[in-house]
């Protein structure tokens, strides 16, 4: 029994987890319900040591139309205090979400705008296919994607985010992977399959390898080591005096899969 109301999360034996948006009568747009139940979903595969991959995916034509028309109508009721507490809750869902400690893979299957491109840009590897559409649509209604900027703009590098974050430019799957929001375009029927093309990579790989190798990239990319010689040279002593590591070695050199 499906514990949430706006998405759905399984996991298979493999310890693949679907993470689904389910509101395609609304394009999965974002709101309150789906923002809180997306931070609780996260959570939990985040402490379950049986996953080992993640794939963010969605229900309908759409995958993701940004924030729902309700959603943003009450923020202009509410007061200052509200305003900054509902975005709150949005920025630290995009964070639980681009922090997880499993790898994350976009399943984009249909169109996404606006808070659509946040979810596509916590994603460690988006597939798309080739007749998605895509736009940062939030000045068209006056308003600027803030929220999810930190994570569009550090995804495409600020040079390739202004061409799209400031005019609600429409563009095709194409154009996604040549600005870098796209990692492979799916041609045809291809989105499944490439998809589990790119699961089955994190299968070979030992899990908690994985988790350290994404947190290695962020802090690489977010924060600034005085003595980055010495940091990083720690980072891989660590790595190299734990059981998974010297067991992958082991049999690495025994020509022997690792457990």
């Amino acid at each position: 029994m499906n514990e949430f109301h706006t998405i759905c999360l399984d996991c298979d034996d493999r310890g693949v987890a679907q993470l689904t948006l389910s509101r395609p009568e609304k394009h999965n747009a974002l709101n309150a319900q789906m923002i809180t139940e997306l931070r609780s979903a996260t959570a939990k595969l985040g402490n379950d040591d049986r996953v080992r991959a993640v794939i963010l995916a969605a229900q309908g034509a759409s995958f993701c139309a940004g924030g729902d028309l309700g959603w943003m109508a009450d923020q202009v009721r509410y007061d200052r205090g509200k305003k900054i507490a509902e975005s709150m809750e949005l920025a630290k869902m995009l964070r639980d979400l681009d922090t997880l400690s499993k790898p994350l893979i976009g399943r984009v299957q249909g169109n996404a705008y606006g808070g659509g491109i946040g979810l596509m840009a916590v994603c460690d590897i988006v597939v798309a296919v080739e007749t998605a559409e895509f736009a940062l649509t939030e000045t068209r209604l006056g308003l600027i994607p803030a929220t999810i900027g930190p994570y569009v703009v550090r995804r495409l590098g600020e040079g390739k985010a202004r061409r799209v974050f400031m005019n609600g430019k429409v563009f095709d799957a194409s154009a996604g992977c040549a600005l870098g929001l796209i990692s492979e375009v799916a041609i045809g029927e291809k989105l499944n399959e490439i998809v589990e093309a790119e699961v089955a990579w994190f299968l070979r790989s030992a899990p908690g390898a994985v988790a350290d190798a994404k947190s290695l990239c962020l802090d690489l990319s977010r924060n600034i080591h005085g003595d980055i010689q010495s940091w990083t040279a720690n980072k891989l002593a660590d790595r190299w005096e734990t059981e998974e590591a010297q067991e992958g070695i082991r049999n690495f050199l025994a020509r022997k899969k690792a457990s």
